[in-house]
């Protein structure tokens, strides 16, 4: 039997009027397509577990965001999942409206995929890496946009080698000056507020 948390229904309430039909609507097919979900909050957001974390979803200034743990690693059956991070930090994109979302009936393809990747036992893992680490060749323009902000420099020096690559590989891997000037600012913000680049979806 599913499980509601109070906590969820506070950060629906207090987010724009835009956002809280699509939060609402994410949430009750979540709860249709798995009876077993289990709701929380987690980096401040609403998730929901299946025998570990499953999915969540997130409400910003413009759009909203709904996204799988374990996205990269699900059969994707009608094309539908983005990247974490190409056009936002979900697998659906930028959600504006409800009419951005799939439908119900592949957002619980997806659901059902989630939940069999977990029933399997399923776990993220990262391949050793052989050999000595290429020194990380810092772009010029994050530099000087880290010299002007102090906080954002001071964290950046004490990030491990890979939160620091995991940013620069975001930022020089943009496909227009526009994407890349776009991803340079948000990486300054987090970065100032001692966040990863996937601090949405770390442990």
């Amino acid at each position: 039997m599913s499980t509601k948390d109070k906590r969820i229904d506070a950060y629906i309430a207090r987010k724009p009027d835009f956002a809280k039909p699509i939060l609402n609507h994410l949430r009750k097919v979540v709860h249709e397509a798995c009876p077993e979900v289990v709701e929380t909050i987690k980096w401040g957001q609403p998730h929901f577990d299946y025998k570990g974390m499953m999915c969540g979803m997130g409400a910003f200034k413009e759009h909203c965001i709904f996204g799988f743990w374990l996205g990269r690693y699900m059969k994707d059956f009608d094309k539908k999942l983005s990247p974490v991070g190409e056009t936002a930090m979900g697998n659906f994109g930028r959600i504006t409206s409800l009419k951005d979302l799939p439908s119900d009936a592949t957002i619980k393809k997806y659901v059902k995929e989630a939940c069999r990747l977990n029933d399997e036992g399923f776990k993220l893992s990262r391949p050793k890496k052989e050999g000595p680490r290429k020194p990380l060749v810092m772009p010029a323009d994050f530099k000087k946009a880290l010299a002007k902000n102090s906080l954002a420099k001071e964290y950046f020096e004490a990030f491990s080698y890979s939160k620091k690559k995991d940013y620069v590989e975001w930022v020089t891997e943009a496909k227009t000056d526009v994407t890349r000037e776009k991803r340079l600012a948000t990486s300054i913000e987090w970065i100032s507020e001692g966040k990863g680049r996937n601090w949405k979806y770390e442990r």
